[in-house]
């Protein structure tokens, strides 16, 4: 057995639960915060047999691509006060983590 632990942006984890569900993977959804934009991230843990893992894989890089997106940094003190600093920054993707489950139960 695998435990596939995927951390994806808020706005690709609906869809993707809906997707993995679809195909009868059952997913625990975690609340996560990244920490270089500070934003929402779900993490999303799913057991797995072996076999299934590369289906799962398939699955959310299909629902969780890389886009840009325009966020303010830091405001910068310049010549009329506080200046916020635009920057593009890729967002979306997932972290993904397969690991070994030496045991499984469910009461």
């Amino acid at each position: 057995m695998k435990l596939v632990m995927a951390i994806v942006h808020d706005d690709d984890a609906h869809r993707l639960i809906r997707e993995l569900n679809s195909d009868d993977f059952s997913v625990t959804k975690l609340s996560s915060t990244g920490g270089f934009l500070k934003s929402g991230n779900t993490t999303l843990l799913i057991g797995v047999s072996k076999d299934k893992v590369d289906n799962v894989l398939d699955i959310i890089k299909k629902n969780c691509q890389t886009r840009k997106e325009l966020i303010s940094i830091t405001p910068v003190t310049g010549d009329a006060g506080f200046i916020s600093v635009p920057m593009e920054v890729n967002i979306g993707g997932a972290t993904i983590f397969v690991l070994d489950v030496e045991n499984n139960y469910k009461f």
